[in-house]
C-alpha cells in the first residue's frame, strides 16, 4: 500500500492534476470577487469548492501515506508544513463571522499552492527566501543613500519645492518616486527652473498655505541637474541592480542545494544504502586508478622510445 501511494504521490500525473485543481482553485475565487455572480450562483460555487478541498485533502492524505511507518516525514518539509496549514485553515468554524475573514485569505492562498506543484517556483522562492540576509545589507546600503540625499534635498531644495521636500519623510517619499524613474524629471525641472515658472500654480499655493507653509521660488539650473542625475545614476543604475545580484547569487545556490536533494531522493528510491553508496565509489575510484596506470605506462614507454631515438 505504502509502495502504491508513494508512486501516486511521485508520479507526473498527479502532480499535473494537482497544479490543474489549484489553477481551477483561482478561477473560483476570481469568480466570488463578482458579488451578484456568486450570489445567483452560491450553491453551484460552493459545491466546486468543497470538490476542490477535499481533493487537497486527499493530496495531504496520499503524501503523509507515501511516508509509511514515519508520516512525520511529511512535516519535515517546509512546503509541505504550508500545504497542510492552508487545508486545515478552511476546515475552521465557517459559521463565526469572525473567522470569514481568514476562511477567504486561506482560499486566496490556496494559489500560492503553484509554488509546491512547481519545482521552478520552489527554486525562485528559495532563492529569494535565502537572500533575504544579504539583502539587510543592501537594504542598510539603500536606507543611507536615501538618507543622504534626502537631507540633502531637504535643506536645498525644501522652499522652493515644499510639496516634494518639506520634511525629511517628504523627501524619502519624492526620492523614492524618482528612484522608481515615476516622472524623477518633473522634479528636477521644479528645482531647475524655480517653482515660479514650472510645476505650482495657484491652488497648490493656497493649499501650502492653509497649512502655513510658504514657498520661496529659487532655480537651480546646473546644481538641480546634477543632483538628481547623480541620484538617478546611484539609486536606480547600481544599488537597485544590487538587488539583482543578490537573488542570482541565491538562485544558484538553490539549484545546487536542489541538485543534491534529486540525488539523494534517487539514491533513496533505489534502496541504496550508505554502504552500497561507498562500494560504487570504491569501484568509481578503482577505475579511474587503472585508467591512470594504463595512462603513466603509455608515457612511460614513449619516454623510453624517445632515449632509444636519440641515442
Amino acid at each position: 500500500m505504502v509502495k502504491i501511494l508513494r508512486n501516486i504521490a511521485d508520479s507526473k500525473l498527479f502532480n499535473n492534476f494537482i497544479v490543474g485543481v489549484i489553477l481551477f482553485a483561482g478561477i473560483l475565487v476570481g469568480v466570488e470577487t463578482y458579488k451578484n455572480f456568486a450570489l445567483e450562483h452560491h450553491g453551484i460555487l460552493h459545491a466546486l469548492d468543497q470538490i476542490v478541498l477535499w481533493i487537497f485533502v486527499a493530496e495531504v492524505i496520499i503524501k503523509i501515506g507515501a511516508e509509511g511507518s514515519k508520516p512525520w516525514n511529511y512535516f519535515k518539509d517546509g512546503w509541505n508544513v504550508f500545504d497542510f496549514l492552508i487545508v486545515a485553515v478552511c476546515f475552521l468554524p465557517i459559521e463565526a463571522k469572525s473567522f470569514i475573514a481568514v476562511l477567504r485569505l486561506a482560499r486566496i492562498l490556496r494559489v500560492l499552492k503553484l509554488v509546491t506543484a512547481l519545482p521552478k517556483l520552489q527554486m525562485i522562492v528559495g532563492a529569494l527566501l535565502k537572500s533575504i540576509p544579504s539583502m539587510g545589507y543592501v537594504f542598510l546600503l539603500l536606507f543611507i543613500h536615501f538618507y543622504i540625499f534626502a537631507a540633502m534635498a531637504t535643506f536645498i531644495y525644501g522652499e522652493n519645492d515644499p510639496i516634494h521636500f518639506y520634511d525629511l519623510q517628504t523627501s524619502f517619499l519624492s526620492l523614492f518616486r524618482a528612484v522608481t524613474l515615476e516622472d524623477w524629471t518633473d522634479l528636477m525641472y521644479i528645482n531647475m527652473y524655480g517653482s515660479d515658472a514650472y510645476g505650482y500654480d495657484a491652488q497648490m499655493d493656497a493649499n501650502l498655505a492653509a497649512k502655513g507653509i510658504t514657498r520661496v521660488s529659487a532655480a537651480s539650473p546646473l546644481g538641480a541637474a546634477i543632483f538628481f542625475v547623480i541620484f538617478i545614476l546611484t539609486g536606480a543604475m547600481v544599488v537597485l541592480n544590487l538587488f539583482i545580484g543578490v537573488i542570482m547569487t541565491g538562485m544558484d545556490e538553490m539549484k545546487a542545494e536542489q541538485e543534491i536533494e534529486e540525488k539523494a531522493r534517487i539514491a533513496e528510491k533505489e534502496n541504496l544504502s550508505l554502504h552500497d553508496e561507498m562500494a560504487n565509489l570504491n569501484d568509481q575510484l578503482q577505475i579511474m586508478s587503472e585508467s591512470l596506470n594504463v595512462i603513466r605506462h603509455r608515457l612511460k614507454s614513449l619516454d623510453e622510445k624517445n632515449s632509444s631515438a636519440e641515442t
